[in-house]
């Protein structure tokens, strides 16, 4: 038997084939029996992201990030890579993990994923995905309610900063180029340079 882990339906004679979305409970049946040993992946909307292979510019951009926003807000506030909560709606099918995320307690008072209320910032890195990032992880991210949401677009070498989320939207999306700076609306006292996240 095959398993659809990936959320791509195929096409067989101009017809979609079906394929099966999971929740977070029979992922965590999946789990125990071994099948994801060596994988990783990501729940969004029921389906299987793959957080494997990433390439250079991507795992560079990534640590820019991290090295960036422990410098603004202490290391002990930042995570990488680490599963958030999101809106009570979204819970069954989704278990995002951002690339970066700023938590405002300390990491180690967090037993769990930080809830959307602990969540003051996440940040994802774009090298082939920013209609995904700026979609459907906006919308996500926007029913969770974290109040600010960065994308680094590796290819256009810019940073799309979302902000004021709202019914599951985004209403603010601004745009800033390498030579720009943003000030994250938890440390508005900090201009973050678009230039030095950039891989």
């Amino acid at each position: 038997m095959a398993i659809l882990l990936s959320g791509e339906a195929g096409e067989l004679s101009g017809r979609t084939l079906p394929h099966k979305t999971w929740t977070r409970d029979e992922i965590k049946v999946l789990e125990s029996t071994g099948l994801f040993d060596g994988t990783h992946y990501e729940l969004i909307d029921g389906e299987l992201i793959d957080k494997m292979g990433k390439n250079r510019p991507h795992v560079k951009g990534t640590r820019n990030i991290v090295r960036t926003l422990e410098k603004v807000f202490g290391a002990d506030h930042v995570e990488q890579e680490a599963p958030v909560d999101v809106a009570a709606g979204d819970r069954a099918r989704n278990e995002p993990e951002p690339d970066v995320t700023v938590v405002r307690r300390p990491t180690a008072e967090i037993d769990t994923a930080p809830l959307p209320s602990e969540v003051a910032l996440v940040v994802e890195v774009a090298d082939s995905t920013l209609w995904h990032d700026t979609n459907v992880k906006a919308a996500l991210y926007a029913r969770a309610g974290f109040p600010e949401y960065w994308v680094l677009d590796i290819k256009g070498r810019k940073l799309h900063v979302l902000r004021d989320p709202a019914e599951g939207v985004y209403r603010t999306h601004l745009e800033f180029d390498e030579s720009g700076s943003v000030r994250p609306l938890a440390k508005p006292d900090c201009a973050v340079s678009v230039a030095s996240l950039l891989p």
